[in-house]
């Protein structure tokens, strides 16, 4: 008996359908040499700059400029000590630093390093204190400027917020870009996770010295783990054939993939004391032999925030404006962008840094 038309030409579209997705995936497998090819290309930065200062792992770049700057005075870009600071850098077109530079300023980043095990002492007290002091008295000295520009990026911009409590007379403004300063909201996981009674931070330092790259990179999988671990290599799949995705998707991931540890004493520091007791926005956190204030900040205040930052939820950033001393205070929150997209997505590289530029210009000599 033959096979009736209703059954034979839905069994012979879904053949067709097999037969083109077969041929497909032998495409994309073709791709695979030139993605390894392409990955070993990613670039690492991409604005022109030099080494100006060194001391132990740290070192300062300098952004070179082909005509002088318009501002006398000089910026310096504070990143975390999870990750490498070149996300501020990454690519063509997706630059926080370049859009400085083309604005005129005199722009320096400071790159922590990586730490090795004899850096597991080093302290909240030797980073601020110590390395960022040196840095700013470095560039002060360099560029004849009395007071210099601060941009501070997550746990980088918290640090910067202790140094400019501390330091105020060294500072003429202060940006921060997604940076955790109110540890008390309940918005994000990593402030779930780290409570007393789920992390035992103490134990865990003791045990490890720094904070393994390999805890780090699990734990911001996990933030989003749909998103990551399904969504994305699924996205990816689907448009591994298309140049500039896969120039955007694998400059990206070099860098997200980058993680590096953290000194153990200044994770016990930023754990135990933010997360755990949130004794910065008390006026409590001690640094060193001194406490940290935040009414002793007096220049003026610009904060970006993102309303979709899995890593730091704005909930932990929009206080921050109200606690300190200056009167010259604004925010700016990219509604649907996330950490990194604040600093590298097309909208931010549109709306946010524009207007960045714009009002650290009104306020730099």
């Amino acid at each position: 008996m033959n096979a009736s038309p209703d059954f034979v030409t839905p069994w012979i579209q879904w053949q067709r359908s097999v037969v083109n997705e077969s041929f497909a995936a032998v495409g994309k497998m073709a791709q695979l040499p030139h993605l390894a090819e392409k990955a070993r290309q990613i670039r690492k930065g991409v604005s022109p700059s030099e080494t100006v200062y060194e001391e132990d792992r740290l070192k300062l770049k300098h952004y070179i400029s082909p005509s002088p700057p318009r501002y006398r005075t000089p910026l310096i870009f504070v990143y975390a000590l999870v990750n490498r600071p070149y996300i501020l850098d990454l690519k063509k077109g997706r630059s926080v630093v370049a859009n400085f530079v083309d604005a005129g300023f005199d722009t320096y980043l400071v790159d922590w390093g990586v730490p090795v095990n004899a850096d597991r002492h080093l302290t909240l007290d030797d980073y601020i204190n110590g390395y960022l002091v040196n840095v700013m008295d470095f560039v002060r000295e360099r560029t004849g400027s009395d007071r210099v520009n601060v941009l501070g990026y997550c746990m980088g911009g918290t640090m910067s917020v202790m140094f400019a409590a501390l330091h105020p007379n060294r500072l003429k403004n202060l940006i921060l870009l997604a940076a955790p300063i109110d540890f008390d909201t309940r918005d994000g996981l990593l402030n779930l996770w780290t409570r007393p009674e789920n992390f035992y931070v103490d134990r865990f330092v003791d045990a490890f010295g720094n904070c393994p790259p390999q805890f780090l990179q699990a734990i911001f999988l996990l933030l989003r783990p749909v998103g990551n671990l399904i969504e994305k290599p699924l996205n990816f799949y689907e448009h591994m054939h298309e140049e500039k995705f896969l120039d955007d998707f694998l400059t990206t991931e070099s860098w997200l993939n980058d993680n590096i540890p953290v000194p153990g004493e200044v994770y016990r520091e930023f754990v135990k004391y933010l997360y755990q007791k949130n004794l910065l926005v008390q006026n409590r956190m001690q640094v060193g032999k001194h406490i940290v204030n935040l009414q002793n900040i007096t220049c003026p205040v610009l904060n970006i925030m993102a309303g979709a930052d899995d890593l730091v939820p704005c909930s932990q950033s929009t206080t921050f404006n109200d606690l300190v001393g200056s009167r010259d205070r604004k925010a700016i929150l990219l509604q649907e962008s996330g950490h990194i997209g604040l600093a590298i997505g097309g909208r931010a590289q549109r709306e946010v840094w524009p207007n960045a530029c714009q009002w650290l210009a009104q306020r730099s000599d």
